[in-house]
């Protein structure tokens, strides 16, 4: 796998007719703009519908000269250009996470890891290792259990409190919508049998009435309080985490679900010049009117760091049973899940940010949810007026039938997280039912109609790897090969659909598709170049993949070897 510099006696050997015929080709009369990286040898997935295929691409800075044959890109090449070459490679444009949450990720790289615990066993031993290297005091958080791995029963605080006797415990279900305290976090958050159950949240009691540890969604809350501020620094290094990892994975841009805190520490990073991940860094939908007031003063940023999307909530999540369904669940007969906001207050926030020009993005995964949230955007778009606004709907897991067509119809980008498919497949069906199941996850049902699909990772809820995620759009093949057909297969998509929607279509739901996620002349120049093409292979072979280097405008920012 050689990577090298060459310089002009190489071009030397070309004969001179063949030298004169490429200048020609590339229409110059003088010797052209010399590149700084040049990837050749590879089979090139452009996304430019115009030319989809090619096997060089030359770039100067951040910026893409030229893609196309080895003959095309050869005048190119200077004495200071650096060429990979890797035959039998794939290049792509840069993957593109439509939804993440950056530094919960970059600081759960460094906490207790449950997210394969087995057994409740398992899930105490971990947590207990953990907690014997940290000092008194230090609180334990993410872990993103799930319960599901060891049949439904959820955890308790009686399971860890014996193990973390001096450091309160806070750790996450995978999906983020439930998590559980042990006894020393509730004492210090003054949470007891008389606190109160609150609005769009759920204080799971035992038959006395007392907390069991476990709280779901806004019930969070009263816990999370307590817990103190990280500091800068800790931030910073999180942030830092964070890039390293999704870089590892291919990703050269992320929209990130966050908030000020983070998005400070993200414009010290760009301050000191060590963003090496593109960040549309997106704000609490209940904050627009400072996200408004800031926009107006200090714009809406560059290619590095950008801002001006909003994120809220329409309800909870499917395995926390907490998602918003039209019909109860398949598995709680007396349960049908809830609204985290109110429809006016929701109808508020959204009609106020569309009308001061900001990008809307709401999560709804019950079908309900999304029905409700489709109705607030039609009504919106009539009251403010015709604009390219891209309302994106974050999830959106399970749509009714006779909803997915208002998807294309309305223009509302579907945000997406394919892997959650192959991991929610394996229990799914005895939480909703098969029936309901028909338009899980509905990605080629989405495609056909014409729909705006993005797709992401919801990490840290699941791993950022768009190759997994790719794989899982694909062959719908659960965690646990259950499924080898795939679970819903009739919801498969193509490698290069899902490429598209972790590329093109993920910059378009972010306003970036002019400058990002296509590979052609004069856009950004992201890519990554994968060992292998994803398009030849067996589906299944897929998640073998491997992410050799990983380019972030025109810098090679990660590399296997």
């Amino acid at each position: 796998m050689p990577v090298h510099k060459t310089s002009r006696r190489r071009l030397r050997r070309i004969p001179t007719l063949l030298a004169v015929a490429l200048f020609a080709a590339c229409g110059a009369q003088e010797s052209p703009e010399y590149a700084s990286l040049v990837v050749t040898d590879a089979r090139i997935w452009t996304g430019d519908s115009a030319r989809p295929w090619a096997e060089a691409i030359a770039s100067q800075g951040e910026t893409i000269l030229a893609v196309g044959s080895a003959a095309d890109i050869a005048p190119f090449i200077g004495e200071d250009t650096e060429i990979i070459s890797i035959p039998g490679s794939m290049l792509v444009p840069g993957f593109i996470d439509s939804h993440v949450h950056f530094i919960t990720g970059g600081s759960g790289l460094a906490s207790v890891q449950l997210r394969d615990a087995a057994t409740p066993e398992e899930f105490v031993q971990r947590v207990a290792d953990f907690a014997s290297e940290l000092e008194p005091g230090e609180w334990i958080l993410n872990g993103t259990w799930d319960h599901q791995n060891w049949g439904g029963e959820l955890p308790r605080r009686e399971w860890i409190d014996a193990v973390t006797p001096d450091n309160p415990v806070w750790i996450d279900r995978l999906d983020g919508h439930m998590s559980v305290a042990n006894s020393l976090a509730l004492k210090l958050a003054g949470v007891d049998a008389d606190t109160a159950d609150i609005d769009g949240g759920e204080v799971v009691r035992d038959a006395a009435g007392r907390p069991t540890g476990v709280f779901k969604d806004n019930a969070m809350m009263l816990v999370s309080h307590a817990i103190p501020p990280s500091s800068e620094a800790k931030l910073d290094r999180e942030v830092k985490a964070a890039m390293q990892y999704v870089a590892g994975n291919g990703v050269t841009s992320v929209h990130d679900m966050a908030d000020r805190v983070s998005l400070a520490a993200y414009r010290r990073a760009k301050s000191k010049d060590e963003l090496i991940t593109r960040i549309y860094s997106v704000m609490p939908l209940s904050e627009w009117q400072q996200l408004s007031d800031e926009l107006a003063i200090n714009g809406s940023g560059d290619h590095w760091l950008k801002i001006g999307g909003l994120k809220g909530f329409m309800d909870g999540s499917l395995g926390s049973h907490t998602a918003a369904f039209l019909q109860p669940f398949t598995d709680a007969p007396d349960e049908s899940g809830f609204l985290i906001n109110t429809l006016s207050d929701m109808h508020t926030w959204i009609r106020n940010a569309d009308a001061a020009g900001m990008q809307v993005i709401v999560h709804a995964i019950g079908d309900s949810a999304i029905r409700d949230l489709l109705d607030i955007y039609l009504d919106v778009e009539e009251q403010n007026g015709e604009r390219d606004r891209r309302f994106r709907i974050e999830h959106a897991q399970h749509i009714d039938p006779q909803d997915i067509p208002r998807f294309a119809i309305q223009r509302v980008i579907a945000s997406m997280q394919p892997y959650h498919a192959i991991d929610d497949g394996r229990w799914a069906d005895k939480v909703i039912g098969a029936e309901r199941a028909k338009t899980a996850y509905a990605f080629h049902s989405l495609i056909d109609d014409g729909a705006h699909v993005a797709f992401g990772s919801d990490w840290f809820v699941a791993p950022a790897t768009p190759i997994e995620g790719i794989y899982a759009a694909v062959t719908r093949r659960t965690l646990d090969d259950a499924n080898p057909d795939g679970w819903v297969p009739a919801q498969k998509i193509t490698v290069e659909q899902a490429l598209r929607a972790y590329t093109y279509e993920a910059a378009y739901a972010s306003f970036e598709e002019d400058i990002k996620g296509t590979l052609k002349t004069g856009m950004l120049a992201d890519f990554v170049l994968l060992d292998r093409v994803i398009t030849d292979i067996p589906a299944e072979d897929i998640r073998d993949t491997s992410v050799l280097r990983t380019i972030v405008g025109g810098r090679v920012v990660y590399s296997l070897h």
